[in-house]
């Protein structure tokens, strides 16, 4: 059975939402959806005044630009099947948060135009390497991150993983959903 197109994705919501015009709406959440999203496509771009995206529990492979999205504050993923982190350049000066944990990414490209990004759930990719964090060091708002999940946690505690992440990220604040407060970095 075909997947469900992100415009029939839509109308769907728009209709469980009494009518609502997607056009207008600041937060659309295209979730769980059976048969579920497998393609972002252009339709999305209609959701000119979208602040909150929610595209999470599909089978979506691949992200695309998304350039109508001006607005675009948070978007969701989670719980795809995506390789990897592409089309963020036409929302990186407004998107401020990517959940984007339980799907395939092993490498952390395609994040340096999100200027304003202060959070990233990532738990649960492919990250195997510890040196794809310090490309995230050019996210230079970057303060809540959550990595447990990944590879390079494999044999460690969350207490053991944690100097490893802040060399490589000294600016986090949150990690994994812990606030570090520096009291317990003896």
């Amino acid at each position: 059975m075909p997947g469900t197109a992100c415009q029939k994705a839509i109308q769907i919501w728009s209709e469980k939402n009494e009518g609502a015009n997607p056009e207008e709406a600041e937060v659309v959440k295209l979730m769980c959806l059976s048969p579920p999203i497998e393609k972002m496509d252009s339709s999305l771009n209609t959701l000119v005044n979208v602040r909150h995206l929610s595209l999470s529990t599909n089978t979506i492979d691949k992200m695309i630009p998304l350039p109508a999205l001006k607005n675009l504050e948070i978007l969701s993923l989670g719980r795809n099947v995506i390789k990897k982190i592409t089309g963020l350049e036409e929302v990186g000066a407004t998107l401020r948060e990517l959940w984007i944990s339980y799907n395939s990414i092993s490498v952390l490209d395609g994040l340096t135009p999100c200027t304003k990004l202060t959070t990233l759930f990532m738990s649960n990719n492919k990250i195997n390497d510890w040196e794809e964090l310090s490309k995230l060091q050019a996210n230079s708002e970057l303060t809540n991150i959550l990595l447990v999940g990944n590879p390079i946690y494999d044999g460690l505690s969350k207490k053991e993983a944690r100097p490893l992440v802040l060399e490589q990220l000294p600016k986090i604040g949150t990690l994994d959903g812990e606030l570090l407060t520096g009291e317990d970095d003896e």
